[in-house]
């Protein structure tokens, strides 16, 4: 099934009822027994696991959370730009997405009120095939008002916590 396919199906699909626009994405989360900072993470039927670099007191057998979500920052454009470019009819023959972001350790280990998340993020985006510059900035446009991951970044999310 092509990318314009999956789009026309959702419009219409949607366009019947409303509701079928919405989607809950669930992951659970387990500390890994005898470890510190180890976590295994089930999301529907795929599993990976998160650590810490040694230096943050982690065994470094995978990436840390925020490099998680760095990576999913970049997944997320990558896809985005993928069906924005089937969207709009902009041929696309490759993309490559690098994300930095830079944290102030104060906020995390409690040395002091700074926030405990990102300080700055940025993205570099490269895109290649035969459109014109303008085109690509125009779905540069889309992608930066559609991708749910940058979303999150850009905006508050409303998150509640609770302890079971």
């Amino acid at each position: 099934m092509s990318l314009t396919d999956v789009i026309e199906g959702t419009r219409q699909a949607v366009a019947v009822d409303p509701a079928n626009a919405q989607v809950s994405f669930t992951v659970a989360n387990t500390l890994v027994p005898g470890t510190a900072t180890v976590v295994d993470v089930q999301v529907r039927d795929h599993s990976f696991a998160v650590d810490e670099p040694g230096v943050l007191g982690g065994t470094d057998t995978a990436a840390n959370p925020v490099e998680y979500a760095l990576a999913a920052l970049g997944s997320c454009q990558v896809i985005t730009y993928q069906f924005w470019a089937a969207k709009l009819g902009i041929p696309l023959e490759s993309v490559t997405v690098q994300v930095e972001g830079d944290l102030d350790l104060h906020g995390f280990f409690g040395f002091s009120d700074t926030r405990a998340g990102f300080t700055d993020v940025r993205v570099r985006v490269e895109l290649s095939g035969p459109a014109s510059r303008e085109r690509y900035e125009e779905l540069k446009q889309e992608v930066d008002a559609h991708c749910p991951v940058l979303d999150l970044f850009r905006n508050p999310t409303p998150t509640a916590t609770e302890l079971a």
